[in-house]
């Protein structure tokens, strides 16, 4: 499994260095909202729709969301990602009260508050530069690696069992610790200040637990282990994005509001 897994991320970076610096931006765009669709696929799993028509709806509604950020109102992206932060503070009280039934149009709004919004971020980050969308997704990955590694080591004391039993305590300081050293080495390469970076970074390392945490739900609500099996070791789109989708848009408000050039 562990030689899946390596392997699998192996060729996910490889590709998305071709995306990122490689492919004309009009067609890494495109990459980007197809990856949205397929993830989109996955959602409807959890609304209990009765055929794939059904499930198609659910896909058409995001991507005409998706159509109208872009062609009609995207000025309003701040907007979105001030709702979409909102949201995330929600959803990160949700965690503490879970499980809790989740009728099916709040699963209904809550795939367009997950996917519209990460969608509407990583554009505006690769309009930004490429290396900024890259850094956040390293932050990402940082705070998924460490947590899985120092959780497998030291791990004891459970994070959220009746959403996800394997995530631990220890995982959360070993995550947020490689964020640190990858926020300390970014900073210095940058030539950024590590007193607003540092923590920027944590912050963003913070929230993309919780959407980790957040998917479990409806996953667990919906019954699924997985909520797909694109990636082999890995599971489905939602599930290597999940913490995208949370850090995302905190990422690109910050960039903003702090003036950050990373």
């Amino acid at each position: 499994m562990l030689r899946t897994r390596v392997i699998t991320a192996v060729i996910s970076l490889l590709v998305l260095g071709v995306v990122l610096y490689v492919l004309p931006a009009v067609v890494a765009k495109l990459v980007i909202a197809a990856v949205i669709l397929a993830g989109a696929w996955e959602w409807a799993g959890f609304l209990n729709l009765p055929a794939k028509f059904a499930r198609w709806s659910f896909v058409a509604l995001i991507a005409a969301l998706m159509a109208v950020m872009i062609f009609v109102v995207p000025d309003r992206s701040d907007v979105l990602m001030q709702i979409a932060f909102v949201w995330w503070f929600v959803a990160f009280l949700w965690t503490f009260f879970y499980p809790t039934p989740i009728p099916s149009v709040v699963r209904w709004i809550c795939g367009v508050l997950v996917l519209v919004p990460m969608f509407v971020a990583l554009l505006f980050l690769y309009s930004l530069s490429p290396n900024s969308l890259l850094f956040a997704l390293l932050i990402v990955w940082a705070a998924d690696m460490g947590a899985y590694c120092a959780g497998k080591l030291f791990g004891r004391v459970k994070l959220a069992p009746s959403i996800s039993p394997g995530k631990t305590w220890e995982g959360v300081i070993g995550g947020l610790l490689l964020v640190v050293i990858l926020a300390l080495t970014w900073a210095y390469y940058a030539k950024v200040q590590v007193a607003v970076l540092l923590p920027f970074c944590l912050a963003v390392g913070a929230l993309s637990i919780v959407g980790d945490l957040t998917v479990s739900m409806f996953k667990r609500t919906a019954g699924v282990k997985d909520s797909g099996a694109l990636f082999p070791g890995h599971g489905g789109v939602l599930d290597r994005v999940d913490s995208v989708a949370a850090a995302a848009p905190l990422f690109a408000l910050g960039l903003s509001w702090l003036g950050l050039g990373v």
